[in-house]
């Protein structure tokens, strides 16, 4: 009987030892990793009041802006403004000519 219980209780500080000796992940939960930050979007931000814009594309999110406002504010603006997407276009045929030039 005696030898049970020592074997019971071996086991147990057998587990423990490994339990406490196996590290602890750093990594973050999937639901954490993989959140989109922006959850709305505004449709109307005065383009006076942008410092900078900020475009994220994730593998789980659709495409994001964030601008950064003069008072330090971050706000998600609504990719389909329509003066953003005179701006994208813009923004883009720039880097095209650019190019071209550099050939």
């Amino acid at each position: 009987m005696k030898t049970t219980m020592d074997v019971k209780v071996l086991t147990v500080l057998t587990l423990l030892s490994v339990a406490m000796d196996v590290p602890l992940s750093t990594a973050k939960p999937i639901s954490l990793v993989e959140r989109c930050w922006c959850r709305s979007t505004l449709n109307t931000v005065p383009q006076r009041s942008i410092r900078e814009l900020k475009f994220l594309h994730t593998p789980n999110c659709p495409f994001q802006v964030i601008a950064k406002l003069k008072n330090n504010r971050e706000v998600c603006i609504n990719p389909e403004t329509k003066w953003l997407q005179t701006y994208l276009k813009n923004a883009i045929n720039k880097v095209k000519k650019s190019r071209r030039r550099a050939q």
